[in-house]
């Protein structure tokens, strides 16, 4: 404690950033190192004979120096040995809830696919031609293979239609090139995925809200701000959507079809997780074909790191027109992974691999109902990630920091909100963690945090 008394120079400025201060020279000087508990508010106000609120905000200058966490429950912390729960006693990296990744599956080995993949394709295929550049979005057995994956969801289509793209990304850079320009506007839900959003904002493309229920778009709010604003396109997530986890009902889907074609608005329709149902729903694209624009990646049912997703044009005109887009934009998908995720999909290994994946996230979903509040997330038993509401002893900032300090990353409302204001919410992604023990880990410290008040020197962050 002669620490504090020596180092605090009472001289210097408000008092709460001579703590602060303090804090940062002690860590200087090794006098506090990485996970070293700090003296409660209290009872370092007693010691500097100061008020308890000054404690909290020097603590929190430290905070905001990234100098110290809190972990629930046990106080504020020096930072750089980041622990992962209460529960483990351990310090470790922080686990990241807030990535929205497909789990490895524990049967088949991706690791044993990618390797006899590649050894095979390189033991048949001409390697130089693997290694070149190619002109257009994926050779014709890519664009066979993309149709034959999304047979399930989209019925027979013809494989001119399809393109591969480098990630649904590239998919969403070549559609806002090809449908709209600066100062256009795009209707999505209230809700929506960041990155999208991100695509069209740098592109100079208004993005207007579209309320939302528990069956996704309401088609009245839908059809009225199609009125109202003249889009160019409309985007949006039906099946698992993300962040809110709500699958559209087949009424729902034919509902929107409806809007769209009355008022002959592109359909975007990301259906980045409608492989994973084990029992598909059909897309709205197969509704108004004419005018969706359909994109299935394989990021989150496969893996991420293959980068490949299929983008269906409504048709051959609108193909090519596409396929310029993406050749102007981002060249080419790698012809690598395009073949070796062509030969995956035509030897079963793709399907058998989302099965493992679906098997995987099943697991996880049902830890998450063991240990998290009854009614207190929203959820797809097949969905890769939860949408927790919070409790309103905790607001969603307060909640991200605190659970940070424990080693846990979340997604805040803030990420996906289009409207003006965010709900109290975050979403919890459940595939990055790299064992269900881990996830069984996180998730009962989330829970534990759940069921507590909202620390006083947390108070003041929101």
């Amino acid at each position: 404690m002669h620490l504090w008394e020596n180092r605090i120079e009472r001289s210097r400025g408000p008092l709460y950033l001579a703590i602060a201060d303090a804090i940062e020279s002690a860590i200087g000087a090794r006098e506090l190192c990485p996970g070293d508990r700090l003296p409660p508010h209290r009872e370092l106000a007693v010691i500097l004979k100061i008020d308890p609120t000054t404690v909290t905000r020097g603590y929190a200058e430290a905070r905001r120096r990234g100098m110290i966490d809190a972990a629930a429950g046990r106080g504020s912390f020096v930072r750089g040995g980041v622990w992962t729960t209460d529960f483990s006693g351990e310090l470790s990296s922080v686990v990241d809830l807030s990535m929205n990744l497909p789990p490895l599956p524990v049967d088949p080995s991706l690791r044993d696919m990618l390797r006899e993949g590649l050894d095979g394709l390189l033991s048949q295929a001409d390697l130089a031609n693997l290694m070149t550049y190619h002109v257009g979005a994926g050779s014709p057995r890519d664009r066979d293979a993309g149709a034959t994956w999304l047979r399930p969801l989209l019925g027979e289509i013809d494989p001119a239609r399809v393109l591969v793209c480098a990630g649904a990304q590239c998919g969403f850079t070549a559609l806002l090139t090809l449908l709209t320009k600066p100062g256009d506007t795009l209707l999505t839900g209230a809700l929506t995925y960041p990155r999208f959003r991100a695509a069209a904002t740098q592109f100079g493309v208004r993005v207007v809200p579209v309320a939302m229920d528990h069956d996704g778009f309401v088609p009245k709010e839908l059809d009225a701000a199609c009125r109202a604003f003249s889009p160019k396109a409309i985007y949006g997530i039906p099946t698992i959507h993300n962040p809110t986890t709500m699958t559209m009902s087949a009424e729902r889907r034919q509902a929107i079809a409806e809007v769209v074609l009355r008022h002959r608005v592109p359909l975007i329709e990301d259906d980045a997780y409608g492989k994973l149902p084990s029992h598909p729903h059909p897309a709205i694209a197969t509704m108004v074909p004419e005018l969706t624009y359909y994109i299935g990646t394989l990021s989150k049912c496969l893996t991420p790191g293959l980068r490949i997703a299929y983008l269906v044009a409504p048709g051959k005109p609108q193909a090519e027109r596409l396929e310029a887009a993406i050749r102007a934009t981002s060249l080419m998908p790698s012809p690598l992974m395009s073949a070796l995720v062509s030969g995956w999909i035509h030897q079963g290994a793709a399907d058998a691999l989302c099965q493992g994946v679906r098997a995987a996230i099943v697991a996880r979903q049902a830890i998450a109902r063991e240990l998290l509040p009854a009614g207190s997330f929203a959820a797809d038993p097949e969905g890769p990630h939860l949408w927790l509401t919070l409790p309103p002893s905790w607001h969603r900032v307060a909640f991200i920091a605190y659970v940070r300090g424990m080693g846990l990353a979340l997604s805040p409302s803030d990420s996906f909100t289009v409207a003006e204001t965010p709900p109290n919410a975050v979403r919890i992604g459940l595939g990055a963690a790299e064992s269900d023990a881990r996830v069984r880990s996180a998730l009962a410290s989330i829970a534990t945090v759940l069921r507590s008040e909202t620390p006083e020197e947390l108070r003041e962050t929101v």
